[in-house]
């Protein structure tokens, strides 16, 4: 799964990406004029079929699929629509799904898998029905057309860099927990691997658990582990994949009776996680844009129906490899880590809350100090 020409060197500003992203967008409209694909759909009428892994991660069902569903309206004249399901963390509830979709013949399927691997003769009963099949999020294996994420491996990197930044002179012989994400997720092992570059070897990492279906549950159930193992006053950062995980691991430090929080990091600004970056529970979370994320899925989606190959190619610019494909075209988009200091910059800029939204009754004050009113 190996992603080539992506720029990790740096973590780019949000504004860069923005900036970035409209720029390729451009050029794509210039090209609206280019060859069609074979057989594509002229039509506006078109049907995307949507399908979400599950509904604890908030983001699914408040930003991506309404995000999702609005630039396929907005692209199509308000003729194209979206068929959605929420596999509700299942991986056979999603292939039933899935399968639903090739029977009622959408156009285009947008698939953001729960089981890499079980969700590809899924992919290939799509293509042998002459269905594009589009990775949404996670890298889908099988036959798929494109893939619209982010750079994974660069989100690991971000919150380890975010633990040696917050650790600095103390990192060394530092006790770090590491709470993964769903083995059975493409994503959980680039997150890894990018947050290992960060941690491997300047911290003592003590524990590692890797999380089924993602549940806060599981994820509180060890880390309970880990400080009975560690010891509660010994544990100086918890690298926590993802913010649902996050809030689990400072429940059970609070439950321990842990009165200051050791850095933990998180990954998709839930609200939530971002009212404990502002409380000082939580360090970090990473934020990815939905809006970017999802339009430009919509983007991909739409053009490979209608047969604008041109844009198609202008939107993913990119490649990454799966253990079943090679070179299939790519979008990844940009990072960036929310901390006290950027959530203006970042999700209230992009809309994605207001500051009411984040500063409730209970977060007034710390939202006053850090000067977010």
């Amino acid at each position: 799964m190996k992603a080539r020409n992506t720029r990790r060197t740096a973590v780019r500003p949000l504004t860069i990406g923005l900036a970035v992203s409209v720029s390729a967008l451009s050029l794509a409209a210039c090209g609206d004029g280019g060859s069609d694909d074979a057989g594509a759909k002229k039509s506006n009428d078109i049907t995307v079929g949507l399908l979400l892994p599950d509904r604890d991660t908030a983001r699914f069902e408040k930003f991506d699929y309404p995000l999702i569903k609005e630039e396929v309206a907005s692209l199509t004249e308000n003729k194209g629509k979206v068929s959605y399901a929420n596999a509700e963390a299942s991986a056979s509830r999603q292939s039933q799904q899935f399968q639903k979709m090739i029977e009622d013949k959408v156009d285009v399927i947008l698939v953001d898998a729960l089981d890499s691997k079980k969700i590809a003769p899924d992919v290939r009963k799509a293509k042998d029905a002459g269905i594009p099949v589009i990775a949404y999020d996670r890298l889908a294996e099988g036959p798929i057309d494109a893939y619209v994420s982010h750079d994974n491996e660069l989100v690991g990197q971000v919150q380890g860099r975010a633990i040696m930044g917050e650790l600095g002179g103390k990192a060394e012989n530092s006790k770090v927990v590491m709470m993964n994400g769903d083995p059975a997720d493409p994503n959980t092992a680039r997150f890894k691997d990018g947050a290992l570059s960060e941690l491997q070897g300047q911290v003592d990492i003590v524990e590692q658990y890797d999380t089924k279906e993602w549940k806060p549950s599981i994820a509180k159930a060890n880390m309970e582990k880990a400080i009975q193992a560690v010891g509660l006053n010994n544990i100086a950062a918890v690298y926590s994949a993802n913010d649902g995980m996050a809030g689990a691991v400072i429940e059970a430090l609070k439950e321990a009776g842990a009165t200051k929080m050791p850095p933990v990091t998180g990954q998709d600004a839930n609200l939530d996680a971002v009212q404990r970056v502002v409380s000082g529970e939580q360090y970090m979370t990473v934020y990815k844009s939905f809006l970017l994320e999802a339009t430009n899925a919509a983007k991909i989606a739409v053009a490979k129906v209608q047969g604008r190959a041109i844009e198609f190619a202008a939107l993913t610019r990119e490649t990454v490899d799966s253990p079943t494909a090679k070179n299939i075209p790519a979008m990844l988009v940009p990072v960036v880590a929310l901390t006290k200091d950027n959530i203006k910059e970042t999700v209230i800029t992009d809309g994605v809350y207001t500051v009411n939204d984040i500063c409730t009754p209970k977060y007034k004050a710390d939202c006053a100090a850090i000067g977010l009113e």
